[in-house]
């Protein structure tokens, strides 16, 4: 199985070979990050024709997209029966395991004050709970404010960017993750309905139905769970899963999707999509870019670029900004690239971030 197969089953997967999908639900089947301004939108957009900043807006508040911290605890948007899977269901049971979730600092927390990490989030995830009762909505600020009035000092450090005592960051993500929280159209915190939560095991199916064939190292990686956590669910779906050879490599693939790894779609046409695309998640990176010192510049610590991919194919590295009631779209090609072929995708990226007009710039 070589590189050029895998990456168009997973370009399929993820939606980008044609805009086919029939609603923002079945877009967000693969859950697309909101770190960076408008990201969800953006990749969102890639995936359905058509879409608006309006329509995307009203479909979060009316619930038919939910906005929230799971993976990683991270934001996300994502199909609504889907917040149970990829919040609730992956949160570790056992506290060593607990603790690689929540990070270094809340396992030093709680070393010196000597809780249990379930127990440091078992008390956020009540307060959070408490704020938000009685259909509150707040914003970041605001839950802030309300959780230093109900969680123990202790697990509140100071924070130097806000100049401030707050919960520590990955303690609070992962609190508003266990209680099932959600954001709303405005951005702000609000109870959710996760449902009842499913076997945690679904997500290493949904992992590889969007990047497999994979292993589980890198399930453990993108999902954000300790290691032997990762494989633990890795081994129950067992069963389900085939070994394959990629390239030098292996790899593992769900065994009902081996005629579409084997017969993917061909792709057509120009996407422009944003830095945390699902497709750009770390699983594709050595494929979409095998060069290390384009890969570097493609995927940054902070302020990547786009990425310009032409018939599925990564082709070129962008940038947007607004310059007036227009937006300024620059792009560096990796190979040929034409002007006109970009317009119409410029121009649909200046109208979701609230342009009028986009004019294209190579680099």
């Amino acid at each position: 199985m070589d590189a050029d197969q895998v990456l168009a089953f997973r370009l399929a997967r993820s939606g980008l070979a044609v805009r086919s999908a029939r609603d923002l639900a079945e877009a967000a089947a693969c859950p697309a990050s909101d770190f960076a301004r408008d990201a969800a939108l953006l990749a969102l957009a890639a995936r359905v024709e058509g879409l608006t900043r309006d329509a995307y807006r009203q479909a979060v508040g009316a619930g038919d997209l939910v906005v929230a911290h799971v993976v990683r605890g991270a934001i996300h948007a994502l199909a609504p029966g889907d917040l149970g899977l990829y919040g609730r269901a992956l949160i570790a049971r056992d506290d060593g395991e607990l603790g690689v979730q929540l990070g270094q600092q809340v396992q030093r927390l709680a070393a010196a004050k000597g809780l249990a990490p379930s127990e440091a989030l078992e008390e956020v995830a009540a307060a959070t709970e408490d704020a938000l009762a009685n259909d509150r909505a707040l914003d970041k600020n605001d839950l802030h404010a309300e959780l230093r009035q109900r969680v123990r000092s202790d697990l509140m450090p100071w924070c130097r960017g806000c100049a401030s005592h707050h919960v520590a960051p990955m303690l609070w993500r992962y609190a508003t993750v266990k209680a099932g929280v959600q954001l709303d159209s405005e951005r702000r915190y609000t109870k959710g309905k996760p449902g009842q939560t499913p076997p945690a095991t679904e997500a290493v199916r949904r992992f590889l139905g969007f990047y497999g064939p994979a292993k589980p190292g890198e399930f453990a990686e993108w999902s954000g769970l300790a290691k032997p956590h990762a494989q633990r669910l890795w081994d129950e779906a067992a069963g389900d899963l085939v070994e394959l050879r990629v390239g030098t490599g292996k790899g593992w693939l769900m065994r009902e999707d081996m005629g579409a790894l084997e017969s993917p779609p061909d792709a057509e046409g120009i996407r422009l999509i944003p830095p945390g695309d699902p497709f750009l998640q770390k699983p594709n990176r050595p494929l979409l870019a095998p060069d290390p010192a384009l890969r570097k510049r493609l995927f940054r610590p902070v302020a990547s670029p786009g990425a310009v991919l032409r018939d599925g194919r990564l082709a070129g590295l962008w940038r947007m900004k607004a310059k007036g009631s227009k937006a300024e779209l620059t792009v560096e090609a990796l190979g040929r690239l034409a002007r006109r072929d970009l317009e119409e995708e410029a121009q649909r990226l200046a109208e979701l971030r609230g342009a009028a007009d986009a004019t294209v710039v190579h680099a």
